[in-house]
């Protein structure tokens, strides 16, 4: 029991970014309990401006390192929904799989080195290597996998080179596809061997849960990543168009980014909220992983987001299988390498939404007469997640001090911002500036 307590963590390890959580409590009175984002902001939204259509998704990737694919892609949404630009179906199918690459990579690098140390009590996943080292071997090879299916399709592991408006400029073979279609039917027993190593930690997750509002696309078609309406399981669906009116984001006082609500006072984006609104979507073999840990919507425990991250990736390998089965059934139809797509160039303003490791992301531009960029908009995935993790902080807190002594507390806290797989620096984008007058 911890009545007195003074938790100061400047610059939280192993999430992306920088963060601090503060706790102060005299008595078992509460007097400070802040998730503070310290992050110089960032002006992504302004580069982009007085720019061509045909620079912007390689200007934006930039804005992420992990989730730059997923940024490409929504930029090139809004570009093409600006221009009323379509894409073949082949075009689109590349693009969900580079998607799940994407997820893949992201999930499996979440989950195996900067989640599971939490879970097996160490620091890091560098001690993993002496003690745990065949799972950690399957963490790697995983994480290989996701690495080059992004390089085979994008033209580089980060920031991709061949997604361009209108479709790509280089496609990969169809020799290529069907060996990448091996290696994902190959990785079975390290999805499964990467379950057991979790189900068998599972018991070092806190035992927590708090009743808030999940939104993440959705889709009658699949498990909506690349595609999709706004869903929300308070609130219903909504157009892509209207998501100003489902984020809106506000500033709070310890945060350079910005919070954002909905129908409560914080709601939640990600693996787990995907999970709980599309989870009839998810491919058998994923469901079975999910029943292995009885996660099953709607859940209210955020730190069951890493389990949804796992069955994402299993869903991600078999929904990639399935997507290549169908490109080679119809057969790649070939293009010359450096494909520039004939694009007629108007006024307009178009919008972009997709699913990245970390959520719903939205990009929103407008272009004059010559497709030149004259105001833009991006509402970034941690952004949403911001307000739910002070949110639970604030319900986790009162109930640690009277139950546990300070230093698991802490971890508590520091695991609880680690499940969402924050990308702190993605997120900042509010600075508060004070002009005083000589």
């Amino acid at each position: 029991m911890s009545n007195n307590v003074n938790i100061d963590v400047e610059y939280l390890t192993r999430v992306e970014g920088h963060g601090n959580i503060k706790v102060n409590a005299t008595n078992g009175k509460i007097e400070q309990c802040e998730w503070q984002v310290i992050e110089t902001p960032r002006f992504f939204e302004s580069m982009v401006v007085d720019h061509s259509y045909k620079e912007l998704q390689h200007i934006t990737s930039r804005i992420c390192g992990i989730c730059s694919i997923g940024h490409t892609l929504a930029s090139l949404r809004a570009t093409e929904d600006a221009l009323d630009v379509d894409i073949s179906r082949q075009d689109e199918l590349l693009r969900k799989l580079i998607l799940h690459a994407e997820n893949m990579q992201s999930h499996v690098l979440h989950v195996g080195y900067l989640a599971l140390p939490d879970l097996m009590g160490t620091g890091s996943v560098l001690p993993l290597a002496s003690s745990h080292p065949e799972e950690l071997k399957t963490v790697i090879r995983l994480h290989r996998l996701s690495n080059e299916m992004s390089e085979l399709i994008g033209g580089r592991t980060t920031h991709p080179q061949r997604l361009i408006p209108g479709g790509f400029s280089k496609i990969p073979t169809e020799e290529e596809l069907i060996d990448l279609r091996e290696r994902l039917k190959n990785s079975t027993n390290d999805l499964t061997a990467c379950a057991d190593v979790l189900e068998a930690t599972a018991d070092g997750f806190p035992d927590f849960e708090r009743e808030t509002e999940f939104i993440s696309l959705t889709s009658d078609e699949d498990y909506a990543f690349y595609d999709g309406i706004i869903a929300s399981t308070d609130t219903g669906t909504y157009p892509v168009e209207d998501y100003l009116d489902v984020t809106n984001e506000f500033v709070v006082e310890q945060s350079t980014a910005k919070f954002a609500r909905n129908n409560r006072a914080s709601y939640m984006v990600g693996a787990l909220a995907r999970l709980n609104n599309n989870y009839d979507q998810l491919a058998p073999m994923a469901k079975g992983v999910a029943e292995r840990f009885g996660l099953k919507p709607v859940n209210h425990n955020p730190f069951m987001n890493n389990v949804a991250q796992l069955v994402e990736v299993v869903h991600n390998v078999r929904d990639s299988i399935k997507i290549i089965n169908t490109l080679l059934d119809e057969g790649l139809e070939a293009q010359d390498d450096y494909y520039e797509p004939e694009i007629e160039v108007k006024p307009g303003r178009g919008i972009g939404a997709v699913e990245v490791p970390r959520g719903i992301l939205f990009h929103d531009y407008t272009y004059d007469e010559n497709g030149i960029c004259t105001a833009a908009n991006c509402v970034i995935p941690t952004n949403q997640n911001h307000a739910n993790i002070q949110k639970d902080m604030e319900k986790m807190v009162p109930n640690a001090i009277n139950t546990k002594p300070e230093d698991e507390i802490k971890l508590d806290l520091e695991m609880l911002v680690r499940a969402y797989d924050p990308c702190i620096s993605c997120s900042a984008h509010h600075l508060d500036v004070e002009f005083v007058d000589d």
